[in-house]
């Protein structure tokens, strides 16, 4: 394995394991006996999280696909 590879295996399992314990802690924020808020509120936490997402898969997306050889060139 490359050391880009394990570069890259080490810092996503980490990283995703941070955003995955993060949001596990988020949904603690829904117990309404220790919280209040709005469906506005969560409307807006789960849209910017769902836009980050999006942005993050679309870099990922681009970056497969630039590698293809689909594009055209001289």
């Amino acid at each position: 394995m490359s050391d880009a590879r394990k570069r890259f295996v080490r810092l996503a399992e980490a990283r995703t394991n941070k955003v995955l314990k993060d949001i596990s802690s988020l949904s603690n924020l829904s117990n309404r006996s220790n919280y209040s808020y709005t469906e506005e509120d969560v409307k807006k936490i789960f849209g910017a999280i769902n836009s980050e997402i999006k942005k993050a898969q679309s870099k990922f997306d681009s970056n497969l696909k630039s590698g293809t050889g689909d594009e055209f060139k001289l």
